[in-house]
């Protein structure tokens, strides 16, 4: 839904007959840009969100419950210091334009009675949540804008506040089809884009949808059109838009949101809607999976720099110990050419740069040439290549030792990037962080000790075709958990020799139709989901064995049978 001033006009008249006359009972920041009111009325609370995100910037009721910081910002502490306990007084749009103004009264300190407000700019990048005093002076705000950010409006606190610059259109809510051909009048080009350069709180979409009411095509040219019957329709559109009311989300043909609308866009008949009883509701819908997607992507983008940085540096580490390990390959021929040369001492002469000397363990004796070194008697020549023979032996042991290592190191650097793709809440971002931190890969993050405890994250559960439930892990934390609670003889699965979830099907004696369908979620929630015949490997549980000491989500197993399977990519999670 674009939240333009035309729609954040209708979800201001819904919000004001909600909340006007409630009381403030509580205030939450769980986020730099995002602050939720409790409000109290009619003998319900309501959670008013408000998100100045530059992508997501919106305001609706909301039945999410989000964790808050410890110690709230210093916003969120100056609010509920001057209106918590205070009656929302009014709700509206300002100037037909993408701004909330939410009215606070409450009594200060001498007791008299002060109203202040909280003013929403939802502008894309420019969004702003600003708290303003009854002096009309900023108090503080989400973002604090100065000269530097922007020469044109200051927004800091003991600044009296100041509309964003007008843009001189007609307000959506005043349209009249005269003024509107007056405007268009000598304009040229697609209609959306003179409706959208006339009239205010038109985002390109609302005004697309506009053209297509008018001319029956959103590409429609101002040219090839009665432009004054265009101007009477979107005049006429636009004055009886809050009886056509009908939220809604927009499904693609896969059943996936799409957008949210307040009122039917004809334009995208096409879509299957999904109907919501207020704006709020649909909304909240909508970005109750797309918000938190958007925050785990931006919390998770470090973790992903430093893992990513980890395998490189792993797979340089391997490389280097490869190539040692090929030059030990001349380990044998060292030791052959010291033998044949103590053997033959009499055969070399000092100062000669290479001598031959018979082969005794090949049959017929053939001669073969050993190198000297020029400076060094021949008995020191053979002591130097049993030196080098003991060194390449040395560096044989040494290597297969650091390639074992790394390549452990780098399947489990891997598997946690893999295991940070499935992650869809905080708390398993937070499970997956922790456990970095353990292991040194991850320094702690301070701020984090600030945050409430988050609940233990829970596997994914599906259920198959036969009805059984079928458990799998998103990180390694789950995937021990999962492990180590299972019954003896429940199917445990895992994707063959690739990071991966650790899978269980509950309950005992599954049939081979739930184990196949394991099998491919399996092989879907591992590093071989692009593939279309990935290997899978399934045994009892009892078969399965943790090492002690081994790192998490690291186990070993026996007895098992492999699979080979196509990733369920249709399953969804229940």
């Amino acid at each position: 839904m674009p939240l333009d001033g035309l729609t954040l006009g209708l979800v201001a008249r819904e919000l004001d007959a909600a909340l006007t006359g409630g009381r403030v009972n509580k205030i939450i920041q769980p986020e730099r840009d995002e602050i939720i009111l409790t409000i109290r009325n009619g003998g319900a609370n309501r959670q008013l969100l408000l998100s100045a995100t530059a992508n997501c910037a919106r305001a609706h009721l909301t039945t999410t419950h989000k964790n808050n910081p410890l110690e709230p910002p210093a916003l969120c502490m100056l609010m509920r210091k001057h209106i918590t306990g205070g009656r929302v007084t009014g709700i509206r749009a300002l100037e037909a334009d993408r701004i909330l103004e939410i009215e606070i009264e409450h009594f200060d300190e001498l007791g008299d009675r002060v109203k202040k407000r909280l003013i929403c700019e939802f502008m894309g990048k420019h969004s702003n949540l600003i708290f303003v005093g009854g002096d009309g002076r900023i108090i503080d705000s989400a973002r604090r804008v100065n000269e530097l950010i922007s020469s044109v409006r200051e927004v800091l606190p003991g600044l009296r506040y100041e509309l964003p610059p007008a843009h001189g259109k007609i307000p959506y809510d005043r349209v009249e089809a005269d003024a509107l051909y007056e405007a268009m009048h000598g304009m040229n080009g697609p209609l959306h884009r003179l409706i959208a350069q006339c009239v205010s709180g038109m985002s390109s979409q609302t005004a697309r949808e506009l053209a297509f009411r008018a001319a029956g095509s959103e590409d429609a040219h101002s040219d090839e059109i009665d432009l004054r019957a265009a101007c009477e329709s979107v005049a006429e559109s636009l004055k009886r838009l809050p009886e056509r009311l009908a939220p809604a989300i927009l499904l693609d043909e896969d059943g996936a949101p799409v957008d949210a609308v307040a009122f039917p866009y004809l334009s995208r008949a096409s879509l299957r809607s999904e109907p919501y009883p207020t704006i709020s509701e649909a909304l909240d819908a909508f970005y109750r999976s797309r918000d938190m997607a958007e925050r785990i992507k931006q919390k998770s983008a470090a973790l992903h720099r430093t893992l990513k940085k980890n395998v490189e540096r792993c797979e340089r580490k391997l490389a280097l110990q490869n190539e040692a390990l090929l030059g030990s390959q001349r380990m044998e021929e060292y030791r052959l050419k010291g033998e044949l040369l103590t053997a033959n001492l009499h055969l070399a002469q000092k100062g000669a740069k290479a001598c031959e000397v018979p082969n005794y363990y090949e049959e017929g004796m053939p001669m073969i040439t050993v190198e000297l070194d020029e400076k060094l008697s021949p008995g020191q020549n053979a002591q130097k290549y049993f030196k080098l023979y003991q060194k390449a032996r040395n560096a044989q042991t040494l290597a297969a030792e650091q390639i074992e290592k790394t390549t452990a190191e780098l399947d489990y650097l891997e598997g946690q990037l893999d295991n940070l793709e499935k992650c869809q809440e905080e708390a398993e971002l937070s499970e997956l962080r922790e456990e970095l931190e353990k292991l040194g890969y991850v320094k702690a993050n301070r701020s984090r000790r600030q945050m409430k405890q988050l609940p233990p994250s829970k596997p994914m559960r599906f259920t198959a075709p036969s009805g059984r439930t079928i458990l799998v892990g998103k990180n390694n934390l789950q995937n021990d958990k999962l492990t180590g609670t299972a019954q003896p003889n429940e199917v445990w699965l895992h994707a063959k020799d690739m990071p991966g979830s650790h899978v269980i099907i509950v309950g005992e004696a599954p049939d081979d139709e739930t184990i196949l369908y394991a099998a491919r979620l399996a092989a879907l929630y591992s590093k071989g989901k692009a593939g279309s015949r990935v290997p899978v490997d399934y045994t009892l549980r009892r078969y399965v064995k943790k090492p002690g000491g081994a790192k998490p989500g690291f186990v070993i197993y026996t007895n098992q049978h492999t699979l080979y399977v196509e990733p369920a990519r249709e399953a969804a999670e229940m």
